[in-house]
């Protein structure tokens, strides 16, 4: 499904009415019948509609005028002056006032508030720009205090539809009914906490319009995801699954290996060899079952540079996939690996960890890299890559990632709330994982579940788009299990077979 910012949508509606003769009227009556729909599955005794100026109080007038004869108390508050309504809101509030509708011109009382069953939010829709302010401002603090079931339509007044921001003040739905398709606002923080439940309701827009490929942001849903999940056929053997080798672990860190590689097998890698200093043998060889090693020539800490030539071998001999990153450590022997690889390498790679540490010094090597990579950020690795605060990144990650991605030919997987997936031509945004998952080794879970993804012979990016995807499915599973706060990284390993298997037992 794709999700839109502001003037995208409002180009999806212009051209309905312009090109496919759709009336503005006709649309806005069936957003409202469709309003109206929810508002009768909360059965309410008396509903309160806040309407604002533009044509998304013209919906919330027309609900009310197609629930007059259901409701027995409603109440509609024209917030605004009448100078200041759209032509669409003012035909809305004349045809309500034919049905004998009273339209009361002024904010709604504390009691009238507190007393209320239901609110519907139709203050603004997607277009609000400026920060909400003043008398208005402090209504909406007032409102929010008595914690209402509020439907909002559209979008809750305040959220910015493009970045999800809060413009001043904002209102706090439990429910948020849009139209056609979901937007930023949606899906971004801080707005998707004040979006409450999401609906995104069929309206008429034509396909044509609601899934071209000039919409360049998707949301991961499962049906996608179920359909890219690769083929397990009868007739099958280990060597069609790929061959992972994880380039990994160092003094102190060889959980982040071993977290990576067992995820790489849950998520259906045939073979997986984990690449680690010759030092730490002992160590890895009692915590391996089903996975290899592959000792190699190190330092006191880490890999040794004098390991590259052995490594590069193995890849292009046996390897159908790389993972380079998780606790490899820090230092000229590995980043003189990195470089190596990136310029040798005959299968693609992912670089995760301490690798985009490394690449940090010498973002540009991608660009020129023979292998094709995948880099998997969390907003702190993303700031020391490109030079841009945290801050900065959680307002913009959908187009940071976009841009990075483009600017250094790569797949990136910029890691947060919500993860975001772009190779610079398009976007997916996930809508899986939960709070549980922000615990050490849940980065590393995700190394190895893309590199199996790539190792079984996905295309780089959609494997990255599913290995997302499945990682929070895995983490939700998870949680439910075992709540947000005891979820640890091998939990999210464990239930990685249940979250395939859930999606592919899902119907589209």
């Amino acid at each position: 499904m794709k999700v839109v910012k502001s003037e995208e949508m409002v180009k999806i509606d212009n051209l309905t009415i312009e090109k496919y003769g759709i009336p503005s009227l006709v649309l806005m009556e069936r957003a409202s019948l469709s309003v109206s729909n929810h508002v009768l599955k909360e059965c309410p005794d008396s509903l309160i509609i806040l309407a604002g100026p533009g044509n998304n109080g013209g919906d919330g007038v027309a609900v009310g005028r197609i629930l007059s004869d259901k409701i027995g108390d409603i109440k509609i508050f024209q917030i605004f002056p009448d100078e200041k309504l759209s032509s669409e809101c003012k035909t809305q509030i004349e045809i309500a006032k034919k049905f004998k509708l009273s339209i009361l011109k002024r904010y709604p009382t504390k009691r009238e508030l507190q007393e209320t069953g239901l609110i519907i939010d139709a203050l603004f829709g997607t277009g609000l720009k400026r920060n909400i302010e003043g008398e208005l401002a402090d209504f909406i603090k007032l409102l929010n205090s008595f914690n209402k079931n509020v439907i909002a339509i559209d979008i809750p007044s305040g959220i910015s539809s493009d970045s999800g921001e809060v413009l001043g003040e904002a209102i706090k739905a439990k429910k948020t009914i849009t139209f056609g398709l979901p937007k930023m606002g949606h899906i971004l923080y801080p707005g998707k906490d004040y979006v409450g439940e999401l609906i995104v309701e069929d309206i008429g827009f034509p396909k044509e319009l609601t899934e071209s490929e000039e919409l360049r942001v998707n949301l991961i849903t499962r049906g996608f995801a179920r359909r890219i999940i690769p083929e397990r056929p009868a007739y099958s053997h280990k060597g069609k699954y790929g061959h992972v080798l994880i380039i990994a672990g160092s003094v102190g860190k060889t959980g982040a290996a071993l977290m990576t590689a067992k995820s790489a097998l849950r998520t259906g890698s045939g073979l997986v060899t984990l690449a680690i200093p010759a030092a730490l043998k002992v160590v890895f060889q009692s915590n391996v079952l089903e996975e290899m090693i592959l000792p190699l020539p190190c330092n006191t800490k880490t890999l040794s540079k004098e390991a590259t030539e052995q490594i590069i071998s193995f890849i292009n001999e046996k390897a159908d996939s790389v993972a380079f990153g998780p606790g490899v450590g820090i230092n000229e022997d590995t980043e003189e690996i990195l470089k190596n690889l990136l310029m040798n390498c005959s299968v693609p790679i992912v670089i995760d960890a301490d690798g985009i540490t490394l690449l940090s010094k010498k973002k540009e090597i991608l660009r020129e890299a023979k292998a094709k990579t995948v880099i998997t950020p969390h907003p702190g690795e993303m700031s020391r890559l490109i030079g841009i605060s945290i801050r900065d990144i959680e307002k913009q990650r959908i187009d940071i990632a976009m841009d990075i991605a483009k600017e250094l030919n790569t797949v990136v997987v910029l890691k947060g709330v919500p993860t975001v997936i772009s190779d610079g031509e398009q976007v997916f945004v996930n809508t899986t994982g939960n709070p549980g998952m922000a615990t050490g080794g849940s980065g590393d879970v995700l190394t190895g579940m893309i590199s199996s993804l790539i190792g079984q012979g996905m295309d780089v990016f959609y494997a990255s788009v599913l290995g997302v995807y499945l990682h929070g499915l895995s983490g939700d599973i998870g949680a439910l299990k075992k709540g947000y706060h005891g979820l640890i990284a091998r939990d999210i390993i464990e239930n990685i077979p249940f979250a395939i298997k859930e999606t592919l037992n899902e119907m589209d």
